[in-house]
């Protein structure tokens, strides 16, 4: 076994491999880029190097030989797949805890990986993925197969590339876009046709091999609630197969890795039709960790992070396939720096307060603590909350209350949002298919509107802040006036939405309270900075808080509500500072482009600026026609999440 092991890679996966170094006795090391320097997987690994970049193999390299590592486990995404990195650490002499070069090669390009796999009598999607087919040739393909079909990139994936095509008519344009896509993402544009399957569902199957031969699997993984091609939620085992179609596909998986030669962790896989589940066709072979693989460790006994370490040593399997048997029920969620109510925007900032979920068979995989600061330049991912139960429903009972528990202060996240996924009726039934969570986006975000009860507790805790003490009443901030208390008037925004006018008359502990044209309410808040604990009407409430300058963040049960308080309004209201002029970033980013100069005349809908965080862009357009009189935005400048970019005043007449 290894003395020293180096971790390339960051945030949560590093920390992962870290847990299971710790446990075996030894000695981890981290890499770094400047922007993570302050990072946690930084502070919790026992040496740490600086590289310019995490894609930087070199200086990957550089830093294992500087610091004694024997091996390095690549964790997932950045060089975990990278067929180069591993001949480069074979060529220094240094473990590479993955896969063989050749395996990564042949299961990377997806037109191979078919052949390949195919050979070994693993079923595949029809279609045609000879490699150079022209636009002609992938158009009668794609007919000959049957409309409708997926036209995928052979190289990269992630969803990137990828169109799914209905009608003759738009072959033309889909295949275009989808070489310029592959061209741009992976630097590639060849393409693949293959039959589009109705109410697909994603299942993955885990692999493990040995150096000596042996190879067995470690039951399924379902993955289908995805969006954009992206996972959310997964678990194992699968809520759709038995136990003759799991004996099947882990025995088809077991000869695809066996045709490539594998050695160590991998995961097949399968597009399964929801309406014939024992019809299931090989998609493609991951040749690294997967991010959901904590769902398998649980319901498996097993450390799947040892199990490589002791793989890449050159130790055989300690258990036949026999011996793997799959236990209760696990189910994963994927805590995202994102806004579901904004189309999923990335958003960012730093952590205010955190609060993770702990308990009897929960799980939380992390790389955030208080301070970390989350910004663009990585993937949007910041947690896992995993957790185990004897049956399916005890495990989404048990997520959805570990998810009530996650307060994560300072970050918007898509934690209310996988809550309301959770009680979807389909995803409590176990009926699953890729494209569930596209259809309910409407009834899985309807939750994003701002509580009345929220607004009255930021209002109520400026009150507080303001409140002296002093017997005077005209020291009180409580618009006392001779002869009876008057209104105080305060204007609240929600990050993304329209600013609020809410009514305090009284004080904080005693308080009636109007939010925005409703009825009054009597309130009430306790002292302390958090929690808040709010007496709205008959219902007591509290709320985890952190306040950033003029923003109150709250949380509750996996919200978290940013709310930024403007100057206490004299008169005028809310439509006096709601600023319809005003545009603000939809995200924390980097401005890629500006579209206009101070001066110019502008029409409503007109785009004007152009952001981008986590390898997403998005153009902010004109929410009035008028005029720009103010443009803060500046081409390759960093903005905050609702920094503003510019303003435009409308003209009169």
């Amino acid at each position: 076994m290894f003395d020293r092991v180096l971790v390339a890679n960051r945030g949560e996966i590093a920390i992962r491999v870290f847990r299971t170094l710790r446990a075996l006795g030894i000695a981890s090391v981290a890499v770094f880029t400047d922007a993570d320097a302050g990072a946690r997987h930084v502070r919790e690994a026992d040496e740490a190097a600086r590289v310019p970049s995490y894609l930087d193999l070199d200086a990957v390299i550089e830093a294992a030989r500087a610091t004694g590592a024997e091996a390095v486990h690549p964790g997932y995404g950045f060089l975990a797949e990278n067929t180069a990195f591993a001949r480069a650490c074979a060529d220094a002499g240094i473990v590479f805890i993955g896969p063989p070069a050749a395996a990564i090669e042949a299961m990377g390009d997806k037109i191979r990986a078919k052949q390949t796999v195919a050979a070994a009598g693993v079923p595949v999607v029809p279609g045609r993925d000879e490699a150079g087919l022209t636009d002609g040739e992938l158009a009668a393909a794609a007919l000959d197969v049957g409309l409708p079909v997926l036209l995928k990139p052979s190289a990269g994936g992630g969803g990137k590339g990828m169109r799914l095509v209905r009608d003759a008519a738009d072959l033309p344009e889909a295949i275009a876009s989808a070489r310029r896509e592959a061209r741009a993402s992976f630097g590639d544009d060849t393409l693949l046709v293959e039959r589009f399957v109705a109410n697909p569902r994603h299942i993955e199957i885990q692999v493990f091999a040995d150096a000596h031969g042996h190879v067995v699997h470690l039951g399924e993984r379902e993955c289908s609630l995805q969006r954009r091609h992206q996972k959310i939620i997964e678990e194992a085992p699968s809520p759709l197969l038995d136990e003759a179609t799991r004996e099947r596909m882990g025995a088809s998986a077991v000869a695809a890795a066996r045709a490539v030669g594998y050695v160590g962790a991998g995961t097949v896989e399968y597009i399964v039709s929801a309406d014939r589940p024992g019809e299931y066709f090989f998609m493609e072979m991951n040749t690294r960790l997967q991010v959901e693989h904590p769902v398998t460790e649980l319901v498996t006994g097993l450390d799947l992070v040892e199990l490589q370490l002791r793989a890449a040593a050159g130790e055989p399997l300690p258990f036949t396939q026999d011996d793997v048997a799959l236990r209760g029920h696990s189910i994963e969620a994927r805590v995202y720096a994102e806004d579901p109510a904004r189309g999923f925007l990335p958003t960012g900032g730093r952590v205010l307060a955190l609060s993770e979920p702990s308990g009897d068979h929960v799980r939380v995989d992390s790389g955030l603590d208080a301070g970390t600061e989350v910004g663009g330049s990585y993937d949007p991912m910041l947690a896992k909350v995993i957790v185990w139960a004897p049956d399916r429903a005890g495990a989404l009972r048990r997520l959805d209350r570990a998810l009530a528990s996650y307060t994560l202060l300072g970050v918007g996240t898509n934690v209310a949002f996988l809550r309301a996924l959770l009680r979807h009726p389909d995803v409590e039934a176990g009926r699953l298919d890729t494209g569930l969570v596209e259809r309910s986006l409407e009834e899985l975000t309807g939750e994003a509107t701002v509580p009345d009860e929220v607004f009255a507790a930021a209002a109520l805790e400026r009150v507080l802040a303001l409140e002296t003490g002093d017997p005077d009443p005209w020291a009180i901030p409580d618009g006392w006036r001779p002869g009876a208390p008057a209104r105080t008037p305060w204007i609240i925004t929600p990050s993304g939405g329209e600013p609020v006018e809410v009514g305090v008359r009284g004080r904080a502990h005693d308080a009636e309270v109007t939010v925005g044209g409703n009825a009054p309410v009597r309130a009430s808040l306790a002292d302390g900075p958090s929690p808040l604990t709010l007496t709205y009407g008959a219902r007591t409430l509290s709320y985890e808080a952190a306040r950033d300058g003029h923003t109150l963040w709250l949380g509750r049960g996996g919200h978290a509500w940013a709310l930024a308080e403007h100057v206490r309004a004299e008169g005028g209201g809310a439509a006096a500072v709601a600023g319809d002029g005003v545009l603000r970033s939809p995200m924390p980013g980097t401005v890629l482009a500006v579209k206009v100069a101070e001066g110019d005349r502008v029409g409503e809908g007109q785009p004007l600026v152009v952001v981008e965080a986590m390898k997403m862009e998005h153009t902010v357009t004109a929410p009035i026609a008028g005029v720009v009189t103010r443009l803060p935005a500046r081409a390759g400048a960093q903005v905050a999440l609702d920094a503003v970019l510019a303003i435009i005043e409308a003209e009169e007449g």
